[in-house]
């Protein structure tokens, strides 16, 4: 059952209400078990837990979500395609945040009589998302597109994950975005002439939320043995690197244009936000995958390969029955490479623990 969540107090920007282009790559919200989430037993890393509740407490970032008067000017003159692809950029980075935001408000809410740590340490996670969202939102503003987010509070489906997957995906999603986050700031700092847009100054301090949002969720992840003990989480790991990678993949190229107005080469950024996200994923999950096969990326590009030609067919003008009738092989063909990649031996990762690596 679809759990009815809170409202927000984020709301929309003088202009236009952005509507939401569909797709398989448009994030999700989602909603989970909350009564076993809060029944579950988080003792065996409550020393880490506590430490990093002081940590949120702190709010180290309590002053960086603030506009300069680098952003009061206009931006008229960032046109055509370049213009669209950073909407489309700072769209689904919204959306992606307040779903974040969304999820861990519930969690907090619904833990606050069984579990009140975790249900502040939830709620100061649900206060760094909103302000990630609003400012995101806000700069939507500047190009007079800003999202009604009260509007997808009420409207979107809700997608059920069990809670095991959650502390899965959302460890995996807030690292993954680390990475994106601070490989950008990095690249920019070296190349000022392709910093078109001050979003970008945020950065560094903003990654830093995403890391220790990430780090919550590795406590979380190691208190359960089930999820990082038994031959079960071993697969589960690698199925949730290979969905999240695999997702990264088609998203990153279907934004090329975004990152090359940054100066990234779409197809070696994807690559490095990969390896490195695989990497720090061997320090929470039992087992990583093998991102240095050389069928690893090979097939992953022919799944970003037939992903376009799938996008070509939805844009077609053709009937809905012939468009699902020859997409089907290409579907077919992209599960047929992720099962290859995921038939890859992976890396005992339990076995590298504490290795200087």
């Amino acid at each position: 059952m679809v759990t009815s969540l809170p409202n927000s107090s984020l709301e929309a920007s003088t202009g236009k209400k952005k509507a939401l282009k569909e797709n398989i790559l448009t994030p999700r919200f989602y909603t989970t078990d909350f009564e076993k989430a809060a029944n579950l037993d988080y003792s065996a890393q409550d020393e880490e837990l506590q430490a990093m509740l002081a940590e949120m407490r702190a709010d180290y970032n309590r002053h960086h979500f603030t506009r300069d008067e680098e952003f009061n000017q206009s931006w008229e003159h960032i046109t055509g395609e370049a213009r669209q692809a950073f909407i489309d950029y700072l769209e689904r980075s919204c959306v992606s945040e307040f779903s974040g935001f969304l999820l861990f408000k519930e969690l907090s809410r619904r833990l606050k009589a069984r579990n009140p740590l975790l249900a502040e340490i939830f709620n100061l996670m649900a206060r760094d998302e909103a302000r990630h969202a609003g400012f995101l939102n806000k700069a939507m503003g500047d190009f007079d597109c800003a999202m009604d987010l009260g509007y997808l509070t009420k409207h979107r489906v809700y997608t059920f994950f069990p809670i095991e997957w959650v502390i899965y995906t959302v460890y995996l999603s807030e690292k993954i975005g680390y990475w994106r986050y601070i490989i950008i700031y990095r690249h920019l700092e070296k190349h000022p002439e392709n910093q078109f847009y001050p979003l970008f100054r945020y950065f560094e301090s903003w990654c830093q939320d995403e890391n220790r949002h990430g780090d919550i969720f590795k406590a979380l992840l190691r208190s359960q043995p089930k999820l990082w003990k038994t031959w079960q989480s071993r697969l589960w790991s690698r199925f949730f690197l290979l969905t999240v990678f695999a997702t990264h993949t088609l998203t990153v190229h279907e934004r090329a244009g975004f990152y090359r107005l940054l100066g990234l080469a779409p197809t070696e950024f994807d690559a490095e936000v990969i390896r490195k996200t695989n990497e720090t994923a061997a320090r929470a999950f039992p087992s990583v995958l093998n991102t240095e096969h050389p069928e690893f990326f090979k097939r992953l590009h022919c799944c970003r390969e037939l992903n376009v030609k799938i996008s070509e067919i939805d844009n077609s003008s053709q009937p809905k029955w012939l468009k699902a009738l020859r997409k089907l092989p290409l579907q077919l063909s992209i599960i047929g490479h992720l099962l290859r990649i995921y038939l890859i031996k992976g890396i005992d990762a339990e076995a590298l623990r504490g290795t200087v690596r």
